[in-house]
């Protein structure tokens, strides 16, 4: 993975248009043709698309075990494509390498094969274990590729309505954020009435697409924790105005929107909205932010992390967001307020981690089960995110609840 894109900003991108395809798979051929034509991802591409999409779908209608297929338009700050993820709980394949050279397409599909579909992609991944099943991502750009397809992205998400619903009330969102002459302050605790400072610069993002200025003033000095055990002994523990680091980093969302539906989807959009376009710098200020915007929703579960690049981690959380830093033998996770962000914020707390390098920062709803370990993630750690997040989905997710998953990585 490239360390940044060619116009110099993090790797990012954000997902919409989701839509699942779990007892008709074959139902995503006609849905990705649309997907393409409607982004503008050009004829020739659309139809590299959908034979990929055609192929997959026909591998996981007749060898897999409760398949499904995700499709969702995915798009940076300059263009837009396709992502599509193939995920089913059995066979599994034991020979991976094997089933990518070409030839060894299985009877019954288009007999294009696995390695076909990985040279149409721009981005194709694999991850199959045998009697547990197999985890597919195929990622389509317009071509000739954009200079700001670059690189792997740091974070990426996955998000399931429950069983019955067309709509989740699950969401998340990341977006870049650099050192300025001038930042947010820390504003009062949530809930008090008081309005924001005024506004000042930062560096454009999602919240710039939109036209929204953040409000900000000259930040206090920098206050380091001192050092305590912790992930690679380093401190792990509250931090008093918290002040977002020097250089790029990002800050990334997960929310859970109360109970499900159509009322808690209000509820997530309106989080996803405030985050991207209130400019705050800081977990604990987005919080604040994001519990005046949803007054007057349900209300939701929310936690948030700043990554700096070199692993200095910030983070706030209200509600049953399970937060979790995780490598290849560790599992840490991180501490969240009771509340429902919209309704009922206490004193909120920024806590300082550092994420390793080779870790992982992992989030996701009550949809999931919190039963699961480091070695239900050890084999996956070096893959993308998005996939991750779809492993994590089918080992721990259940069908009584909207779920999602997060995952992040610190910048290189």
């Amino acid at each position: 993975m490239g360390p940044l894109t060619a116009a110099g900003a993090l790797p990012l991108v954000d997902s919409e248009d989701v839509a699942w395809f779990r007892d008709r798979p074959d139902g995503a051929r006609g849905a990705a043709a649309a997907l393409g034509r409607r982004i503008g991802l050009g004829e020739q591409r659309t139809a590299e698309l959908v034979l990929a999409v055609a192929e997959l779908t026909a591998n996981v209608t007749k060898y897999a075990v409760d398949g499904s297929v995700l499709l969702r338009v995915v798009r940076n700050e300059a263009v837009a494509g396709v992502e599509l993820i193939v995920v089913d709980s059995g066979p599994g394949m034991a020979d991976v390498p094997g089933a990518l050279r070409d030839g060894s397409s299985t009877a019954g599909t288009l007999g294009i094969g696995l390695g076909a579909v990985g040279r149409l992609a721009d981005t194709f991944d694999i991850h199959s274990q045998p009697g547990l099943g197999t985890v597919q991502l195929a990622r389509f750009w317009p071509h000739p590729l954009p200079p700001s397809v670059n690189g792997e992205p740091l974070v990426a998400g996955i998000t399931r309505p429950i069983g019955g619903e067309q709509v989740c009330g699950d969401a998340w969102a990341a977006r870049t954020d650099t050192d300025t002459d001038t930042v947010p302050s820390v504003a009062p605790p949530a809930g008090n009435g008081a309005s924001p400072a005024p506004d000042g610069p930062v560096r454009p993002s999602w919240s710039a697409l939109t036209g929204t200025q953040p409000f900000g003033r000259k930040a206090a000095p920098r206050q380091r924790p001192s050092t305590r055990p912790g992930i690679e002994g380093r401190s792990s523990m509250p931090v008093r105005a918290a002040v977002a680091g020097p250089g790029q980093g990002y800050l990334v969302m997960s929310c859970d929107g109360l109970g499900h539906g159509p009322l808690a989807s209000v509820a997530a959009q309106a989080a996803v909205h405030a985050f991207r376009t209130g400019g705050a710098r800081t977990p604990e200020q987005a919080i604040e932010h994001m519990h005046r915007a949803l007054r007057g929703t349900r209300g939701a579960a929310i936690a948030v992390a700043r990554i700096e690049p070199d692993g200095r981690l910030l983070f706030c959380g209200v509600g049953n967001i399970t937060t979790a830093l995780v490598t290849t033998g560790t599992r840490s996770t991180l501490l969240s307020h009771p509340g429902i962000v919209g309704h009922q914020v206490h004193q909120l707390r920024t806590y300082e981690h550092h994420l390793p390098s080779h870790g992982i920062l992992v989030m996701h709803s009550d949809g999931l089960s919190e039963r699961w370990r480091p070695v239900d993630l050890a084999g996956l750690l070096h893959h993308p995110p998005a996939l991750i997040a779809t492993a994590l989905l089918r080992h721990a997710g259940t069908r009584r609840d909207d779920a999602s998953a997060v995952i992040a990585r610190r910048p290189r």
